[in-house]
């Protein structure tokens, strides 16, 4: 599947929940679940290996499990957190029960570690997977999202950063209501981030380390388009972002934008940039 069919079949999930959710809550769903879909793709490499060394492990204090965990299954040398699942399941593992799959997927959620739990919790993904299982339509949003080949050797980081970019634009354009509060269009970011770095191009052309800063991130625009922009324009360049965000869900979806592009969700902070400093 290219990409644009990979966006389309995520989105097409709103046929199942057509009727029973509004259009603005399509993204309610979908978001967390492509999440879950591909961090469960990325770690199915070091899934046996983690099982190993986590029966090893289990009477040993939790950070140490999470920092050894983490260090297995981490995806490249410049990963400074890294995530991992602890559990045995993974969506086809839930579709095995289907009888069971409240229970398994609740288990399943509970199994990433504290990174990643963070994002479902902002998401308020147990409660989504309550509601769907009540209108009966968990196993069939399992379903759906266990068909799509999602694979990092297949659908990089970068490739699968611009899907989920535009699944929020989607998510936003349903929401219709006050989306400006938490999106800003892409094209308007793309001009800041221009602006932003029109001046003092011979520094940039150095190898260096530079570090942004948005203190309302909303979902990521500023920060996800600035890192791709100086990747592509000044590839010396090692441009770490930083950023708060006081909306859970905006939160929730900045950070897992940040891990599904490989980059360091643990530099997003939850909480109110005027009044907080994290």
């Amino acid at each position: 599947m290219n990409h644009s069919e990979l966006v389309s079949l995520f989105w097409a999930a709103k046929e199942i929940l057509r009727g029973k959710y509004k259009s603005h809550e399509y993204g309610n769903v979908i978001l967390p679940f492509v999440v879950l879909r591909r961090l469960g793709k990325v770690l199915e490499p070091t899934k046996s290996q983690v099982q190993e060394e986590f029966s090893k492990l289990k009477n040993e204090p939790e950070e140490l499990i999470e920092q050894r965990l983490n260090t297995i299954t981490r995806q490249s040398p410049s990963d400074k957190s890294g995530f991992h699942n602890k559990s045995k399941f993974d969506m086809e593992l839930l579709l095995a029960e289907p009888d069971n799959i409240l229970r398994n997927m609740k288990a399943y959620i509970r199994g990433f570690s504290k990174n990643v739990q963070d994002i479902f919790d902002n998401f308020g993904m147990n409660e989504e997977i309550e509601k769907l299982h009540k209108k009966g339509e968990l196993l069939h949003i399992v379903q759906h999202f266990a068909t799509a080949d999602i694979d990092p050797k297949k659908i990089d980081n970068h490739a699968m950063g611009t899907i989920y970019e535009n699944l929020i634009i989607k998510t936003s354009e349903a929401a219709n209501e006050a989306a400006g509060d938490h999106f800003t269009p892409r094209e308007i970011i793309r001009l800041m981030v221009n602006l932003l770095f029109t001046e003092n191009t011979d520094a940039l052309d150095k190898k260096s380390i530079k570090r942004i800063y948005d203190p309302a991130c909303g979902t990521g625009g500023m920060l996800s388009i600035a890192s791709q922009h100086t990747s592509e324009k000044f590839p010396n360049v090692n441009l770490e972002g930083f950023g708060q965000e006081l909306n859970s869900q905006s939160y929730a979806i900045c950070k897992s934008d940040m891990i599904l592009k490989g980059l360091t969700a643990s530099n997003i902070k939850f909480g109110n940039a005027l009044t907080e400093e994290d």
